[in-house]
């Protein structure tokens, strides 16, 4: 039986996975895939192991309009694939992480193609419960553009306080050379970096993203809340409680104490394999104040007085 474009449309089991070249590429999917895929870049697990390309000007004119839908926007390394993940187990709405062809527009912005990948992100199994997708750092630039799109949706804007971003954005060779990639993609937000420390970098994406959010509260002040993540850490059964009653998500006290309870919480939420929970998590980052104390201290600096308001305005308003 031959596949339509109504077909690929109508159900999230088509799923668009990508943009390559005039293509759009989909992988096929089903409640299971979408549930053990920790992300939707190259590390996405399909249902089936095949791809199918459709000529993306084909499918833009046919784009389905966005659904009502849940959203979690972070600074990254902030515990954002956890709370994804927690709030997955609830086993109601499904839930995206990080879809690769929405980073695409956020790098190369296309106001047709954004309403594509909208419509297809936001699809769902279950019409009682909205999709939850959970973006990453080059979308919080693209907000402006995805409110007009995207109607009726919530969000949840994860971030950390600046330290505590340092700690966990410069603690590894593999986090640094994530945050020279990242801030070179995003000069056109951030300004030329060639030749700055990481530190400097980190210090700078930081305050921007916190800006960003500003700017998202203050155009949807009904529909967004922050969330400090070493909050998150301390108290995650709150947390998961009052950001699905937020994001409207099928709510299960029982459920989310036995989540908080199980081993999502005792391990590494990008690698379960790996034994990891808040206790390591705060030994890792004490370790690491003195080793980076002079690299705080620089950032720091370079945020001083910058993004203030931006702060104030994120901090008043907490989940």
């Amino acid at each position: 039986m031959s596949m339509t474009l109504a077909d690929l449309i109508a159900s999230p089991d088509h799923y668009l996975q990508r943009f390559e070249g005039q293509d759009a590429v989909f992988v096929p999917m089903d409640r299971a895939a979408y549930h053990r895929s920790i992300f939707l870049d190259a590390r996405i697990d399909p249902a089936t192991p095949r791809e199918m390309r459709v000529p993306a000007a084909m499918l833009l004119p046919a784009a389905p309009r966005a659904l009502p839908s849940a959203w979690i926007f972070h600074v990254a390394h902030c515990g954002s694939t956890l709370l994804a993940r927690a709030l997955d187990a609830l086993d109601g709405a499904l839930v995206l992480r990080e879809p690769q062809a929405l980073r695409q527009m956020a790098i190369d912005p296309d106001d047709a193609g954004l309403r594509l990948v909208l419509g297809m992100a936001t699809r769902r199994y279950r019409t009682d419960a909205p999709t939850l997708v959970k973006a990453n750092v080059p979308v919080n630039f693209l907000l402006p553009r995805m409110w007009p799109v995207l109607g009726e949706a919530r969000a949840i804007l994860l971030h950390l306080p600046l330290r505590d971003y340092l700690l966990a954005i410069l603690r590894s060779d593999q986090h640094r050379e994530w945050l020279r990639r990242v801030t070179t993609q995003l000069t056109p937000h951030l300004g030329m970096l060639d030749g700055r420390s990481d530190a400097h970098r980190a210090a700078i994406l930081w305050t921007a993203q916190m800006r960003a959010f500003a700017d998202a509260i203050a155009a949807r002040p009904d529909d967004l809340r922050s969330l400090d993540a070493e909050t998150f850490f301390a108290d995650p059964a709150r947390v998961l409680t009052a950001a699905a009653a937020h994001l409207r998500l099928p709510l299960d006290p029982a459920a989310i104490a036995g989540i908080v309870a199980g081993p999502l919480f005792a391990t590494y939420s990008k690698n379960p394999t790996l034994a990891f929970d808040n206790a390591a998590r705060l030994a890792r980052r004490a370790e690491l104040e003195h080793a980076l104390a002079t690299e705080l201290a620089g950032a720091q600096e370079v945020a001083a007085g910058h993004g203030d308001d931006a702060v104030r305005a994120v901090a008043g308003a907490a989940l």
